[in-house]
């Protein structure tokens, strides 16, 4: 009787112990199918953002140049035209656009019939690099019987266009003898009648790379007929459409997104092959005028394949049992790398941003006084950044006898101002160390900021050219601060008004002047001191300002900036500095002809 019962009890605790396991197994499997299931969509959902992004990222940087060489004939369209009745410029005017446009590899003026009779029927000046964007550029006249760009399908479309516009992509033999693409426009002569077609070719080669193949995915680039322009198999590049590329294949979806990616359409698509093999596909058009469509396809077995393998580590860590926490303690460990490597470089930019602060400071002056053995002036400046780099500047050298200083404020904050704000300086010492008056600094500084100009950036700026021997200061301001005379009593200086530097080119600065007596200071400083907030949003202001400057006005240079700085930092009380703080003062104490 005791045997049985043990028996009994036995046979329940290896049922009991049984049921436990079976049951951990179901919750085992069942938490394997959902993870399967939740994992599925989420690799779905991550191919698609992908999928969006690299559309995104490509669409942008072919976006780019197609803009950029818009943009540049665009503004050139005045020069072009103007050859029409300057034959002898027109291949300095093509030398001009190559120049300037390191993205243009040719350029040409393709000219109706005999409309230039010493140049006969065909007369098309051409101008490009040797070899591709690198070579010299070399000039010639292409335009013969041969080469009739008559009959040319970019020169027909030239002519009858209202403005610019993109060529199907073609193999230049004649030209710049590559794969191109080409922006034209027709050339009108001074009645307005169209007299022939300007034509700049663009180097498609680059989209090769661009394009390139990837591990799990391919992409490629179609133009507005469908011919293949970009494509991991470079045999297939403009010699195949995506229509005969996909004609072998019996699911009738290709068939309606080859239609709609022609037709300039967005979407998402799941094709199959004739083997029953899924993709998915995602295209989009090229924003610009091209006509251009681009896609990317994601095959069903390479984007799964991971997943289908952890799906078969899961059925064996089902039956192991300990290999679930494994791969959870593997997946932890793996989380803690990338947050090491997250935080590594996040050490690495901060370095970085250190190193650049450090180098924009060295390219200020700040050894005072500057000039030791010159007693006709006493400056001080000083130059506070809001971040590790900044946007302001100040500077100042002497030449003859002439002391020539600036203060400027970049538009924006951080690295993008601090580079604009490295070459303004830059600008500032090489076209003051040639030209002499202020106005003509500023406009030469505007015009070579004006033309680079692409992030519409912007610098308010103040120069000024102190003549030691008369004390006449003359000065041209860009959109600054109006700085202040400190005498007998402490005034703001009467400024003209000027744009800033950088936003339109062939701006007329003009120049201001007023007589500076020994003794006499110019104080000079950017927003960051009237802008300055304290944590109630109060601003320091001008008329705080005018009120601590006339304190005393028999300060020197150093005391009058150590005085305004400790006057702002109370104002402040420890509020964040939201903006650049730059002082510069320039104190006149004699004059060679005294």
């Amino acid at each position: 009787m005791g045997n049985k019962l043990k028996d009994w009890y036995h046979s329940i605790q290896t049922r009991s112990s049984l049921a436990l396991l079976l049951t951990a197994a179901v919750l085992i499997e069942v938490s394997g199918a959902v993870q399967y299931f939740y994992a599925r969509n989420s690799i779905r959902n991550e191919v698609k953002q992908r999928a969006r992004t690299e559309l995104k990222l490509k669409n942008l940087e072919i976006k780019n140049v197609v803009s950029d060489v818009e943009t540049a004939i665009n503004n050139m369209q005045w020069i072009i035209d103007w050859a029409v009745y300057n034959p002898d410029s027109i291949y300095s005017t093509l030398q001009l656009i190559i120049k300037n446009n390191p993205i243009i590899t040719g350029c040409a003026m393709a000219f109706e019939p005999d409309y230039f009779p010493e140049h006969g029927r065909w007369y098309e000046p051409f101008a490009g690099r040797e070899n591709g964007l690198t070579g010299a550029i070399v000039y010639r006249q292409i335009g013969s019987a041969e080469h009739d760009y008559h009959n040319a399908t970019w020169y027909r479309e030239g002519l009858t266009s209202m403005g610019g516009t993109w060529t199907e992509p073609y193999i230049d033999d004649a030209g710049s003898k590559m794969m191109v693409c080409s922006y034209t426009m027709p050339i009108r002569d001074p009645s307005g009648r169209v007299v022939g077609v300007f034509c700049s070719d663009v180097s498609l080669e680059w989209l090769v790379d661009l394009f390139g193949e990837q591990n799990d995915a391919y992409t490629f680039l179609a133009s507005k007929t469908g011919r293949i322009l970009a494509y991991p198999d470079k045999t297939m590049i403009m010699k195949t459409t995506i229509q005969e590329m996909t004609q072998q294949l019996t699911d009738t979806m290709i068939g309606h997104v080859n239609d709609a990616m022609l037709a300039g359409d967005s979407g998402e698509a799941t094709i199959h092959d004739n083997n029953g093999e899924k993709c998915y596909i995602y295209y989009t058009p090229v924003e610009g005028g091209t006509g251009w469509s681009m896609a990317v396809i994601f095959p069903d077995r390479e984007i799964y394949k991971n997943l289908y393998h952890v799906g078969y580590n899961l059925l064996i860590f089902l039956l192991l049992g300990l290999a679930l926490m494994v791969f959870i303690m593997w997946r932890t460990v793996r989380g803690y790398n990338r947050l090491a490597k997250v935080n590594a470089e996040k050490e690495r930019i901060g370095s970085e941003l250190r190193i650049a602060s450090g180098i924009q400071k060295g390219m200020l002056p700040k050894t005072f006084p500057p000039y030791p053995d010159l007693d006709e002036v006493a400056m001080y400046g000083t130059l506070v950044p809001a971040k590790e780099v900044g946007g302001d500047l100040y500077d100042f050298h002497v030449r003859g006898e002439k002391l020539f200083f600036c203060v400027g404020d970049v538009s924006g904050k951080g690295v993008p101002a601090s580079l604009v704000m490295a070459v303004t300086r830059s600008l500032f010492r090489s076209v003051s160390a040639h030209a002499d008056s202020p106005e003509e600094v500023m406009m030469r500084m505007n015009n070579a900021m004006s033309e680079m100009n692409e992030s519409s950036m912007f610098v308010t700026l103040f120069i000024g050219v102190l003549d030691l021997r008369s004390g006449i200061l003359s000065y041209s301001n860009a959109g600054h601060c109006p700085p202040v005379i400190l005498n007998e009593a402490a005034t703001l200086m009467t400024m003209d008004a000027n744009i800033p530097v950088g936003l339109m080119s062939n701006w007329q600065y003009t120049k201001q002047e007023v007589t500076l007596h020994p003794g006499d200071t110019v104080f000079i400083y950017t927003d960051g001191l009237t802008e300055a907030e304290n944590a109630q949003h109060g601003q320091f202001g001008e008329q705080r300002m005018m009120e601590e400057i006339n304190k005393d006005l028999r300060n020197n240079p150093h005391e009058l900036i150590d005085h305004m700085t400790t006057a702002v930092h109370t104002f402040v009380n420890g509020a964040e500095q939201s903006d650049d703080l730059t002082l510069l003062a320039v104190q006149l104490t004699k004059t060679t002809q005294s």
